[in-house]
């Protein structure tokens, strides 16, 4: 069955396509087409499947002509018009636009000119001066290219986490509709939401691995086979690889720890466990406190030995007290459960030992989301529209924090002074005519030397401010907290948005010093938001932590720029888990009353 994640993939490649070739306004449609895809709750293909046109074009941002499309690669796996495309912009675009500042116009610009497919292309080109030799190019654009390229490989390798969960979802599915399957779930990475994956690892309990494995193979979305045994496979599905591993039910628990890493949290806690006279793997906890004899054979169970090895010659020592379930695992140890998105090795384990580990933030204690945008600036839809949808999702507040002008604002689509104070207005009526508070919000830019860039009588029209770097992304990690520092300190700033301006696979940010960011923004009453989209999740796990610990408050905000993207929420709230973030450090999952008292 084709996924929507793999729909939305094709229509972001036409988009990509499209621009390459300088069309205007098709893009941004596709591109809306494709995040509401993505985010859509069900498998588009089963409209598809039950010939129901109308269902389909309920999606926003999908009409007739999109349907079409949705409808005949469903049912043949291919787009005409897309193919089309490709072929007359035969280049590796995902590969190519991954280095920072080489969008489609300029991958369609370069092959034009060059005869540019690859980065191996790319490179050649860029070493022997030849880039710089287009009109509208030069050294400086060259020598960026050259020095991004690197990063651009490395990235390759790994998916944005908002791309491969929802593939593992629909992997998930297909594995519950089958008899054989006893249980099943996501490990490895992202299954503790890291915000990027190298594949996506999927663990099946069953009797019959034989033939869950072959289930596997027919499934309909996969793309080809990479390799399978007798009780794992690996397959492709679009450009993800999905690994499956089948255990035996009575294993399923501590192969699911055991796969679920990360490798530094399960080393700390096999020395925590040999320190306690316990033995820990994939198969099983192991009491070993009392084996002497370590060449005693198999027991009459073939499970509880000293050291001998079972019939099918896996290594069992002592006694198995655990395995069947994952928290049993760590009972087995005297500790609570670790949530997965805690095993990163970074007190963890101390913290389940004293009974101290976080009751972690989820999404039903968001009440809000603080940044988002419309049309008025870089968004699609009306401040209605967005409304309605925040409304939907059983909020009791939102903002409207369109962009400012200012540099680094994409297309200069910044509001003026004039036009904000305007917008405020429009914001009021809105929120009049409606149960849900809507705060009258801007994103403001952080220009490189912190400053924000709002009048006071502007600013005194305005409930709330974002205030987010979005140019000067090279600067060094002294002055960029400096800089972030000087913008979190300002007394008209509730929420600092995403710190870094990261945009994962495709640019590294500015590196900063998160602690020191974190005790400004904490001494100054500034929110630091955990940016939801899937390709920011910016601040990230490790940063907030460290804001957490020196006192600061989070943020979680979506940055949505339609009605789908409200959805980018679950990616904020997991990314803010892995932070050790509880409800009471999130700003917007507070009261009203605390929120308006928060807001400078």
């Amino acid at each position: 069955m084709t996924t929507n994640a793999e729909l939305a993939g094709r229509f972001e490649e036409f988009a990509d396509l499209l621009e390459a070739d300088d069309v205007e306004y098709k893009p941004r449609a596709y591109r809306r087409a494709a995040e509401a895809i993505a985010a859509y709750p069900v498998p588009v293909a089963d409209h598809v499947a039950a010939d129901d046109e109308d269902a389909i074009q309920e999606i926003e941002g999908v009409g007739d002509a999109i349907a079409a499309k949705i409808v005949e690669y469903v049912e043949t796996g291919a787009i005409e018009e897309l193919e089309e495309l490709r072929a007359e912009l035969p280049v590796e675009m995902a590969d190519l636009t991954r280095v920072e500042g080489v969008g489609p116009k300029t991958v369609g610009k370069l092959y034009r000119e060059l005869g540019i497919e690859t980065l191996d292309d790319l490179e050649a080109a860029a070493e022997a001066g030849e880039i710089q030799s287009v009109k509208g190019f030069g050294p400086k654009t060259e020598q960026n290219i050259l020095d991004n390229l690197e990063f651009a490989r490395q990235v390759g390798q790994r998916q944005l986490l908002g791309e491969a969960r929802p593939l593992a979802d629909d992997v998930l599915a297909y594995l519950e509709s089958l008899e054989a399957v006893e249980r099943c779930a996501v490990a490895g990475s992202i299954r503790r939401w890291r915000a990027t994956i190298g594949d996506v690892d999927v663990l099946a309990a069953t009797e019959e691995p034989e033939e869950v494995v072959e289930a596997l193979l027919e499934w309909d979305s996969v793309d080809g086979e990479i390799e399978s045994g007798p009780a794992k496979a690996s397959v492709r599905v679009g450009e993800i690889r999905v690994d499956l591993r089948v255990v035996v039910p009575e294993e399923f628990g501590s192969a699911l720890q055991y796969f679920t890493g990360s490798k530094d949290h399960n080393v700390s806690l096999r020395n925590y466990a040999i320190d306690r006279g316990m033995k820990l793997n994939e198969y099983g906890a192991f009491d070993v406190s009392e084996v002497e004899d370590h060449e005693a054979g198999e027991g009459t169970d073939g499970s509880r030995t000293s050291s001998g090895r079972r019939s099918d010659g896996r290594q069992r020592v002592g006694e198995r007290v655990a395995g069947e379930t994952e928290a049993g695992m760590y009972e087995a140890l005297g500790l609570s459960w670790i949530p997965p998105e805690l095993r990163e090795n970074r007190g963890e384990i101390d913290a389940a030992a004293a009974g101290e580990l976080p009751d972690l933030v989820s999404r039903k204690d968001v009440r809000g989301d603080l940044h988002t945008h419309t049309e008025w600036s870089d968004g699609n839809n009306t401040i209605e529209e967005m409304v309605a949808a925040a409304e939907e999702r059983g909020y009791e507040y939102y903002a409207v924090a369109d962009h400012a002008e200012g540099p680094g604002v994409v297309g200069g689509m910044g509001l003026s002074e004039t036009e904000i104070v305007e917008q405020v207005e429009a914001i009021r009526e809105v929120d009049a005519a409606t149960e849900i508070e809507v705060f009258a919000g801007i994103e403001a830019n952080i220009d490189a030397e912190g400053e924000i860039g709002l009048s006071e009588a502007v600013i005194d029209a305005l409930d709330l401010i974002v205030a987010s770097p979005h140019s000067a992304l090279d600067q060094d990690a002294e002055t960029a907290t400096e800089r972030l520092c000087r913008a979190a300190e300002h007394p008209a700033v509730d929420i600092l948005g995403h710190p870094s301006g990261r945009l994962l696979n495709q640019r590294e940010g500015l590196a900063f010093d998160a602690r020191a960011l974190a005790r400004a923004a904490a001494e100054h009453d500034t929110a630091l938001e955990v940016n939801a989209n899937p390709r920011r999740l910016d601040l990230w796990g490790s940063a907030v932590q460290a804001a957490i610990e020196e006192g600061a408050t989070i943020a979680i905000n979506t940055d949505a720029h339609r009605p789908a993207t409200l959805e980018y929420m679950r990616w904020g709230v997991h990314t803010a888990r892995r932070g050790w973030a509880e409800p009471a450090a999130v700003v917007n999952t507070w009261s009203l009353e605390e929120l308006r008292a928060f807001l400078h």
